[in-house]
């Protein structure tokens, strides 16, 4: 959509969007054209879109765009903010003004970032995002869990997000020359699409710029609402997306399975069923602990008895523990095999599937 971010905001119904990823103007306030060591000029951000007049100026454009935003949002829906320490700060003052609340701040860690070519300051290697949701009450909102810690090595992914910046084959050219000043690198934003919305949510970018957000909505199987006022922008974003297939591969591998929605699994149930065996013992991960499976689908150390998870609680000296992440049990090679990975064994055997 081409035009003013606050004048078509108004235009889409309320509460009609799943995740909004805004990348506004910074303000940068440069005053000065940069020039690095071998007097060469540094093509700078020095767009008339990132140009006020003041500070009171930018606060009232950004609590008017975040304002029109949060009427498009679903209740249970988020909103991802950019900016670097020119305005992140006002912007984020704003946004818990207005009654976002703050979920995340992400810091992007440029691995290539542009060095301080006067030697004055540190190198701004990095770039704020808030993840927010539309307000403190909000009793639900979207997070791919599984998904960020399957693409960070089966490790839970941090807030500090190491990615370089948009450059090569991925730049976006015109006329020889880079086509948007600041365009976004694709992998930072497959990360907040594919953390925080689902296949067939609507994907919303109110300062769309050269359409990354669309193209990697597209990508993910989202839907897109892209808005941008520059008609250069605007024709550039229509022929990177239309360029994109639409891909006709099985939903399911756009998603991941998440714990939260799977069916209920006992740990009884699966000793009533053979895949584990009264008196067969339970290790901890380095087999500091031991207990023994009794026949109600409890278990059993020296001096304790209980669930899967009391046991673990109060061999570790805490309240509560997660007993399918602590306890093993032995195959046949002598290995240790967690009695998470045969739960899911189970569930698939006994056509136990996910919601």
């Amino acid at each position: 959509m081409q035009g003013d971010c606050v004048s078509l905001l108004q235009s889409l119904p309320e509460k009609s969007v799943d995740l909004i990823f805004a990348d506004p103007p910074y303000n940068l306030q440069l005053q000065n054209e940069l020039i690095r060591p071998n007097q060469t000029l540094v093509d700078a951000v020095n767009d008339e879109w990132d140009k006020f007049d003041d500070f009171a100026a930018y606060d009232d454009f950004t609590r008017s765009w975040l304002t029109a935003c949060r009427r498009v949002l679903k209740d249970d829906g988020t909103i991802w903010v950019i900016g670097s320490y020119h305005n992140i700060f006002r912007v984020g003052a704003i946004m818990m003004d207005l009654g976002f609340w703050i979920l995340n701040d992400v810091l992007w860690r440029k691995t290539n970032p542009m060095p301080n070519f006067r030697g004055t300051r540190f190198t701004n290697a990095t770039e704020t995002l808030i993840w927010a949701q539309k307000s403190r009450a909000q009793k639900r909102y979207t997070f791919n869990y599984h998904a960020m810690k399957n693409l960070n090595d089966e490790k839970q992914m941090t807030n500090v997000w190491d990615i370089p910046l948009c450059t090569g084959a991925e730049r976006l050219k015109a006329n020889g020359k880079k086509a948007h000043s600041t365009q976004k690198p694709e992998a930072l934003l497959y990360r907040v699409i594919l953390s925080s919305s689902n296949v067939g949510d609507v994907v919303l970018d109110p300062f769309s710029g050269s359409g990354t957000t669309a193209a990697v909505a597209k990508k993910l199987k989202r839907h897109y609402i892209g808005i941008e006022r520059d008609t250069d922008y605007v024709k550039l974003s229509r022929w990177r997306v239309e360029f994109i297939p639409v891909s006709d591969a099985d939903t399911g591998i756009f998603e991941t399975p998440s714990k939260r929605n799977a069916p209920r699994v006992a740990f009884s149930m699966m000793v009533e069923a053979g895949y584990l065996r009264v008196g067969q013992r339970l290790y901890s991960a380095g087999r500091e602990y031991q207990a023994v499976i009794c026949a109600d689908g409890m278990v059993q150390t020296d001096i304790q008895r209980g669930s899967i998870h009391k046991v673990a609680a109060a061999l570790l000296g805490q309240t509560a523990h997660n007993g399918w992440e602590f306890w093993y049990y032995e195959n046949g090679a002598g290995e240790l095999v967690s009695i998470d990975e045969l739960r899911e064994k189970y569930r698939r055997e006994q056509g136990v599937t996910y919601a």
